[in-house]
């Protein structure tokens, strides 16, 4: 009698393709589509809702959005160790990075691609017209990227456009 258990890895491998057709194609990256899932788990108050805006301008990019309820957000920032300075309303982790407020879709995959040696990436306070932010008139605002050390500006953005 044979043992018909599948490994882990073939598990892992047929949850990943089964997955991928339950998901509509037209809104995964070339990332997603070749099995790469991009996942964020984003951390986030009960009672914030642009946090809930940005997270779907996060899964219209591509991404898979995990949002997670906390009770206590100073206390997440404070793990995840993000300074006061960089402080928004919502933490996100991807791929061993901190996602920190409302960071457009393109910053993030930027940082996916050149993988710095950083802890993550911000958009400080919650910038007017940034994603998840569409309200009123845009303002410029500045990214940083951040890590024990401190942080350093990384450019200049507008709504989800560097300028």
């Amino acid at each position: 009698m044979s043992d018909r258990r599948l490994s882990r890895r073939q598990s892992i491998q047929l949850l990943i393709t089964t997955t991928a057709f339950l998901v509509p194609t037209t809104h995964l990256s070339a990332a997603n589509q070749a099995g790469e899932l991009e996942k964020i788990v984003m951390h986030k108050s009960a009672t914030c809702g642009c946090c809930g805006k940005w997270a779907q301008k996060m899964r219209d990019a591509g991404f898979i959005v995990e949002e997670i309820i906390e009770a206590d957000m100073q206390a997440v920032k404070s793990r995840l160790g993000v300074s006061a300075q960089m402080h928004s309303c919502h933490t996100s982790e991807i791929a061993g990075y901190i996602v920190e407020g409302h960071v457009p879709a393109q910053a993030i995959r930027q940082l996916l691609q050149e993988r710095p040696k950083v802890s993550g990436i911000a958009a400080p306070g919650m910038p007017s017209g940034s994603p998840g932010m569409e309200m009123g008139a845009p303002e410029v605002y500045t990214l940083y990227l951040f890590d024990a050390a401190g942080a350093r500006p990384l450019g200049k953005w507008q709504g989800d456009k560097p300028v």
